[in-house]
């Protein structure tokens, strides 16, 4: 007796369905992993050793699951497709159409049919496998779905079984015996139970075989059908192993979405791939937007990197040997180099040499970057220039650098509930733009800055501008393990910090020495014309990354 579309329902069992899915538990960086069944006799179980061990157990599970149903008698003739009963969903054209709100197929243009069979599906992904009893086919039309065994007409199946009940779940004694039954699943791991096996008693009628298309089960090469970024992978893509890596690449980005967390290091892994990926796909194929593609993966993985770096706190070109500082860095390498763009405006357009106004002109630079505007208190002028606050300021307000709403006094009395409204008419938006970042950075640099200028030890020695201006220079131009200098130079040549802090070459080493005395440098040494030195490790999160 075959499945017929229009069957009503009501004449017939509902088709049976196990499920069993691995999920990750707890924090993502345990690694541990949660199997669960959707049967209610099968409790949860929990694998710390990650997904490897998960998967093999799930495997184990399943195969437990079939034997039992072998033992109970296979699948039932009379039984209602369950893919049926499910819409159709399991076979959808569009695998992506429920995630992104599409309609079900409309039950009544579904025609199922053939005999019962008892399915095994497992997604690529090794997350999820299920058991099912439905008509043939729909079977054929699931892509990774592989039919097991086939159910005997429901006559002869009841004369087959008459004076015996078959059960749906016998003993765990009688399932141990069984071994006729196996699984063959997407992933390729083999099955701990072997041969296959149809119905006994007679010959079960023909399954339909599976679309080659969608299952591509003679040729062993997976699915032939695949999403990546918007674009559909051609079933006939070559290389094949390119047509693959396309779908494999597609299925584990839409993993990633789903994680509770994010992992940098995976993403970042994910996006070489993708580049690579695309970047044969625009040879192969003449499309120019493919390449573009990749070079867009490329940045994000270059970008996602970065993010990983700073995220766990390592310096940038660490080794792997577990030796390198971990530091948890203020700045990333991409706001450093602004760092240093502001500091070589303010050499370049500051309206007086003195340090004092240098150091002025940087702060006041950093709060008006974006728009022109920012705001100040009488306590981080104070702060920054201590007893020269007023003279500085007069001598910015004289120089039409900036601009008070009142008078100088009124902004060094002005309080953090009220702040004075700046402006610097260099940086209002209609005058051409000297800085390309954005206000996120604009207000690291800010805290950097201020971070800087503002240390407690600076303040506790009582160290003036020009040993603070040397302070700020020195924390934006050091390699990723805080010596001073890229990691292939011999140090910073002495004529560069000796310009931006209004000092001759001879005379950088006394307060180079200052900065050594209030642990801002651990060790430092002016000769042969090069500033060399090491950035104390408290102050290594101020690093600049060179």
């Amino acid at each position: 007796m075959t499945v017929e579309a229009g069957a009503r329902q009501e004449e017939r069992v509902a088709g049976r369905v196990w499920t069993v899915r691995l999920d990750p538990y707890g924090r993502p960086s345990a690694g541990t992993v949660r199997l669960s069944c959707s049967r209610p006799a099968c409790a949860d179980q929990r694998f710390p050793d990650g997904a490897a061990a998960g998967r093999k157990a799930a495997v184990g599970h399943v195969n437990t699951h079939l034997a039992r149903i072998r033992a109970g008698g296979g699948p039932r003739g009379e039984a209602w497709c369950a893919c049926r009963a499910a819409d159709c969903a399991w076979h959808t054209p569009d695998p992506d159409a429920g995630r992104r709100g599409g309609a079900r197929p409309v039950t009544g243009a579904v025609r199922c049919g053939g005999p019962v069979v008892l399915t095994v599906y497992a997604d690529r992904t090794g997350r999820l496998w299920r058991i099912a009893e439905m008509c043939a086919r729909c079977a054929a039309a699931i892509p990774d779905c592989r039919a097991l065994d086939t159910a005997l007409p429901p006559a002869r199946q009841g004369q087959a079984a008459s004076g015996a009940a078959a059960e749906p779940e016998p003993t765990d004694s009688t399932a141990r015996a069984v071994d006729s039954v196996a699984a063959l699943f997407s992933d390729h791991h083999p099955s701990p139970v072997g041969g296959t096996s149809s119905s006994p008693a007679t010959g079960p009628t023909p399954v339909p075989r599976a679309r080659a298309a969608t299952l591509g089960e003679a040729s062993g090469r997976g699915k032939q059908w695949g999403k990546i970024a918007q674009r559909t992978v051609p079933h006939d893509l070559q290389p094949d192993a390119l047509r693959v890596e396309l779908i494999e690449l597609g299925d584990a980005f839409r993993a990633y979405q789903q994680r509770t967390e994010p992992d940098p290091a995976l993403l970042a892994e994910l996006h070489e791939r993708k580049a690579r990926a695309f970047a044969l796909w625009a040879d192969v194929s003449g499309d120019g937007s493919l390449r573009d593609e990749a070079r867009r993966a490329e940045k994000a993985a270059e970008t996602t990197r970065e993010m990983q770096n700073n995220r766990v706190g390592r310096i940038i070109g660490n080794t792997g040997n577990g030796d390198e500082p971990v530091v948890q860095r203020l700045l990333t390498q991409k706001q450093s180099v602004h760092a240093r763009s502001v500091l070589e405006y303010v050499e370049a357009h500051a309206p007086h040499p003195e340090a004092e106004v240098r150091l002025a002109v940087l702060m006041l630079t950093l709060r008006a970057a974006r728009a022109g505007t920012g705001n100040v208190t009488g306590q981080d002028l104070t702060g920054w220039l201590q007893g020269d606050a007023e003279h500085v300021l007069d001598q910015l307000v004289a120089a039409d650098w900036l601009r008070l709403p009142g008078t100088v006094a009124d902004a060094l009395a002005s309080q953090p509930e009220s702040p004075t409204a700046i402006t610097v008419p260099a940086l209002l938006p209609e005058r051409p733009r000297p800085f390309a970042f954005g206000k996120t950075t604009r207000s690291k640099l800010s805290g950097w800055a201020q971070k800087a200028v503002g240390d407690r030890k600076l303040r506790k020695k009582k160290l003036g501008a020009t040993t603070r201006l040397l302070a700020v220079y020195t924390a934006a131009h050091t390699s990723p393990d805080g010596r001073l200098g890229r990691p292939e130079d011999d140090g910073l040549p002495l004529n560069e910090p000796a310009t931006f802090c209004t000092l001759l070459p001879h005379q950088v080493a006394e307060h180079v020495e200052l900065l050594v005395a209030a642990d801002w440098l651990a060790e430092a040494d002016t000769t042969g014309g090069r500033l060399r030195g090491h950035l104390a490790e408290r102050v290594l999160p101020l690093g600049g990354l060179l």
